[in-house]
């Protein structure tokens, strides 16, 4: 089961379904919660995409996962990795790999190009109950920086739709809450095992904030391993590379004998 972050659709994991049924396994990349069936559709509808926060879409795929005859193996990007955490420290998941995962709760500091990466949501406060779209130049800035332009204006144009602002707003404010939706089991030994992949370029989700994510599980005695990217940045699910990514993420798969 794969998961998107804020600003992709579901349909951009297209080309990571068609290889991983190559490889025999079944898959399926449901959307969030008022996400429609096209990017299109979804950028028309931008009001069913606003105001849904971290639990809404982990309780949605956790109905969706429920449904399943057996829990899924978890791939998810930016917050969508975050979900996949989540889903995994629940035991709804075989395995995860958490790709350039957004911050859980306990990770600090956040970098200042995170910050600026997520301005666009954070520059009024109203945005937590919006959907948020970003210009293709803040796209490039968060997303694609490690590219050519002229591939970021590719991306940009076929993939993006509006995020809700609330899930950073509950992020950002994670560890002045004891009860934040950013919280992840993470000292759960029970779980499955657990691939966090970062990207040194990554503007959106530095490399740091994955190794920092990666210290929260030092209690756990499930398997968590870490694979870094040094030139690639956040769009490293959607752009050029993609098959390296998917493929080292395959291979670690079956290295768990998954």
């Amino acid at each position: 089961m794969f998961i998107h972050g804020l600003w992709l659709h579901a349909t951009s994991w297209e080309p990571w379904m068609a290889r991983f049924r190559d490889e025999g396994y079944e898959v399926q990349a449901p959307g969030w919660p008022g996400d429609r069936e096209t990017v299109e559709e979804s950028r028309q509808h931008a009001d069913e995409i606003a105001d849904h926060g971290i639990d809404d879409v982990v309780d949605h795929f956790a109905e969706i996962i429920r449904g399943l005859p057996e829990p899924p193996v978890l791939v998810g990007h930016s917050f969508g990795g975050m979900i996949a955490q989540k889903l995994l420290g629940r035991d709804l998941g075989k395995a995860a790999v958490a790709i350039d995962a957004a911050q859980i709760k306990g990770v600090l500091p956040v970098p200042l190009s995170a910050l600026r990466a997520t301005l666009p949501v954070f520059k009024n406060p109203a945005n937590k109950h919006r959907a948020v779209s970003l210009t293709a130049e803040q796209f490039r800035y968060a997303f694609a920086n490690a590219v050519s332009e002229e591939e970021s204006d590719e991306l940009y144009a076929r993939w993006t739709i509006p995020a809700p602002g609330k899930p950073l707003f509950e992020a950002a404010a994670s560890n002045f809450s004891p009860h934040s939706p950013a919280a992840v089991d993470t000292a759960n030994s029970g779980r499955g095992p657990l691939l966090l992949i970062a990207s040194g370029k990554d503007h959106t989700v530095p490399e740091s904030v994955t190794r920092s994510t990666l210290k929260q599980y030092r209690h756990s005695d499930a398997v968590t391993d870490l694979h870094t990217f040094p030139d690639k940045g956040h769009s490293l699910t959607i752009d050029s590379g993609w098959g390296e990514v998917a493929d080292t993420c395959l291979a670690w798969l079956r290295g768990q004998s998954l």
